[in-house]
């Protein structure tokens, strides 16, 4: 998917995703995997997350509104994920089946900086 439709997809969104939105516009890393997953799946594994962070203290953004939208979705959803320059945060980005509406977004402060990876797209 390209930079300026992610940009699209974000804009309208809440401060997590206009977090990601201000990431993907400092030349963030960026992907969208092809093929979809469950959302009742996807959102079993991220209330894991969401456990687990509560416990550990890590700061999250928006972690448990994407549980929560997830569960509610009901529908196959695609997987991307933006990385910022510095590595200090990763967003996953959950959109519906064709790719065209963002269900969900959620960020993550990495505890150890990523080294940034090579843009995918």
């Amino acid at each position: 998917m390209e930079r300026e439709q992610l940009e699209q997809l974000l804009g309208g969104g809440d401060e997590t995703s206009l977090a990601a939105l201000s990431a993907l516009r400092a030349r963030a890393s960026h992907v969208v995997w092809d093929g979809t997953t469950p959302s009742n799946s996807l959102a079993t594994v991220y209330g894991r997350r969401l456990r687990h962070t509560l416990r550990r203290n890590i700061e999250t953004s928006g972690l448990a509104r994407a549980v929560q939208r997830l569960d509610l979705h009901g529908r196959p959803v695609q997987l991307g994920q933006i990385r910022t320059a510095d590595g200090s945060w990763v967003f996953m980005l959950f959109l519906d089946e064709d790719g065209s509406t963002l269900v969900a977004c959620t960020g993550v402060r990495q505890t150890q900086p990523v080294p940034p990876q090579p843009d995918t797209c």
